[in-house]
């Protein structure tokens, strides 16, 4: 078998340490150098392994102070299910679960032409245009999840549907939205998979760069088989907990 690289065993001996208490919660661990003499490897190898475990929650890089044991907290559980969308929003119901108060903000621009793959995903032309709207879910106003919705504007022109978060039928969900003009949402397809934030997803979350999201890509379908919408949900893996609620039939 290869041999692991240096900066993943120094993790595992960082890792161990603060299981066995020798570091505990908030306290600040010794200087790169003293762990790097300690451990016969270089400081890089000590950094590597610390943005490593900081990108895991846990630990915490402080600025011109040094690196700390991170403070264990409740992650946020989000809930994903089918069950789920025909009443409020499942965000709010989450959040007032753990005794949290969930909102969101988010902005929207019609005509916006559909890039490659979201074209791909709603069954259009690339460039086609789509409603594209972008979200910030918050827990008591700290940013938990990110998402960015695509529709095709074709489908909702000229309707009271058009912008999913203004009119009548503004925040009520997808399968809402588009009942209300005749159209019946009959399933969603998601496909999670793990990645490292970006730059821009990290400062939105208020997360490390480079820490750990579960990106989902979710589409919903009508019963005809037309996709109505696709949404890139991005959440972040120390901040939340994903679940999945599968109904079974009878």
């Amino acid at each position: 078998m290869p041999e692991q690289p240096p900066y993943l065993r120094i993790a595992d001996v960082l890792r161990q340490r603060i299981a066995e208490h020798v570091w505990t919660a908030g306290e600040r661990l010794p200087s790169r150098a003293q762990i790097a003499e300690e451990c016969g490897v270089g400081e890089n190898v000590v950094r590597r392994a610390q943005e490593l475990l900081i990108s895991q929650g846990v630990l915490e890089g402080r600025a011109g102070s040094g690196t700390y044991v991170a403070e264990p907290r409740r992650r946020v559980r989000v809930v994903r299910s089918s069950a789920r969308e025909h009443g409020g929003s499942p965000f709010r119901a989450d959040m007032l679960a753990l005794g949290k108060q969930g909102h969101w903000e988010s902005r929207t621009e019609a005509k916006v032409p559909a890039p490659g793959e979201i074209a791909a995903r709603l069954g259009v032309a690339a460039g086609d245009l789509c409603v594209r709207t972008i979200y910030e879910f918050l827990a008591d106003g700290r940013p938990v999840q990110l998402s960015t919705s695509w529709e095709p504007y074709e489908l909702t022109a000229g309707t009271l549907v058009v912008l999913p978060e203004g009119g009548p039928h503004a925040g009520v969900g997808v399968v809402n939205r588009m009942a209300a003009i005749g159209i019946t949402v009959s399933h969603a397809v998601e496909q999670p998979e793990p990645r490292q934030a970006t730059a821009e997803e990290a400062s939105l979350l208020g997360i490390q760069k480079a820490a750990l999201v579960t990106h989902i890509r979710r589409t919903y379908y009508s019963d005809q088989g037309q996709p109505v919408e696709t949404a890139d949900i991005v959440i972040p893996a120390a901040l939340c907990e994903i679940v999945y609620e599968i109904p079974v039939g009878r």
